[in-house]
Formats: C-alpha cells, structure tokens, sequence
C-alpha cells in the first residue's frame, strides 16, 4: 500500500461500501422471473405431447433454472452482509434451500409446474427479507 502510494505521490483513500456497486443494482426480481419462466415452461410441457416441444422445454426450463441459482448467489453472496445474516438467522438456509430448488433436485430436474411453485414461494420469501434491508439501508 505504502509503494503504491508513493508511486501515485499521494495518499490512498480507503473506500467502504455496503455492497460491490452503489445500491440499487441488486433486486431478487431477476431470480422470480425467470423462476416465473420455469414455471410456465412447466405448465406447457405438460399441455403439450410433441417430442419436439417436450425437448426444447426441458432445455429452456434447465437454462433458466442455472440463472435462478446464479441471481441467487450473486445476492446471496454480494449483497447480503454479516449485519443481516445476524437479524435474519434463516436467511443462509433460506438461500441453501431456494438454490436446491432451481437445482437438479428441483427445478432444474423436473417438468413439475409443483417444483416451480416452490422455488417462487421461496424467493418470495428472500425478496421479503430484501425489501426490509433496503428500507433499514
């Protein structure tokens, strides 16, 4: 730090932020609409017997499920600090629990519109808590 500083011949300022970007960049609605996608990708493979059909769903419905989990981790990850995981104790089972379900033991592995229910009924749950941090922030 020091060389740095003396290379750039002046002080290095230390920044410190709640999250990586200015807030206003993280929002669980990424992760419930594409979980949103999966569920109604579901719904019309069931609606639906062509094989053709059938294939294209499953592949939509498993690539949405990748970015379900991956706007998960981000806010999981990025924006939820040590704060809230102290004044929500449920939050890391809670996000174990919602990646699970976009996973291959949810909806990633499965053509239940069930499945998708669950997942939008546990990121609903994370949203909840995202919305209380940003009204505390």
């Amino acid at each position: 730090m020091r060389l740095l500083s003396h290379i750039l011949r002046r002080p290095l300022l230390e920044a410190t932020a709640h999250c990586d970007l200015p807030c206003g960049v993280y929002d669980p609605a990424q992760a419930r609409i594409e979980a949103e996608s999966i569920k109604a990708v579901q719904e019309k493979y069931q609606a639906n017997e062509d094989p053709e059909f059938r294939q294209r769903a499953v592949l939509i419905k498993e690539q949405r499920s990748e970015l379900v989990k991956h706007h998960l981790w981000v806010l999981w990850t990025d924006y939820f600090k040590p704060p809230h995981f102290e004044k929500y104790p449920e939050l890391h089972d809670l996000f174990n629990r919602a990646t699970k379900a976009a996973g291959a033991s949810g909806t990633k592995g499965s053509m239940d519109p069930a499945k998708g229910q669950e997942l939008l009924d546990l990121i609903a749950q994370i949203d909840k808590i995202f919305w209380e941090t940003k009204a505390a922030a």
